[in-house]
């Protein structure tokens, strides 16, 4: 398996269990509410480039990176101001995103960098070394 595979299918991974992570957390583990909390709807937009980061798809994959930053902040917010497990799951909250985050950015790295370079090569430009 290519390293560009794998940090896809880490990325993948990573995005199906912090959706189950965060439905979990609100409906039965620690949610605000006894019984479960509207807050579950929190992991809809998650819900959203599912589809194309399984399929590799690169646009997905470049705008996910940015979405998944409002859930490092929810997380970490929430393990410093909730105590017991709500902060536990909170912290897999932040790791997940960070992995996530990680993943995607250095698979999508040399894709951006061929683009790049085709791109110059079509203008005509020599490329930049710095």
């Amino acid at each position: 398996m290519s390293p560009n595979l794998l940090l896809h299918r880490v990325a993948c991974v990573c995005l199906v269990l912090l959706i189950a992570l965060c439905v979990a957390w609100e409906l039965w583990l620690a949610p605000l509410r006894p019984g479960g909390s509207w807050l579950v709807l929190k992991v809809l937009p998650l819900l959203l480039p599912l589809r194309g980061v399984l399929k590799r798809d690169n646009y997905t994959l470049q705008w996910s990176v940015l979405l998944i930053w409002l859930y490092f902040t929810e997380g970490a917010v929430r393990a410093a101001s909730d105590h017991g497990l709500s902060a536990m799951l909170a912290g897999g909250e932040v790791a997940l995103a960070v992995l996530y985050f990680a993943c995607a950015a250095m698979y999508l790295r040399p894709l951006k960098q061929m683009a790049k370079t085709l791109k110059q090569k079509e203008t005509g430009n020599e490329p930049n070394r710095s």
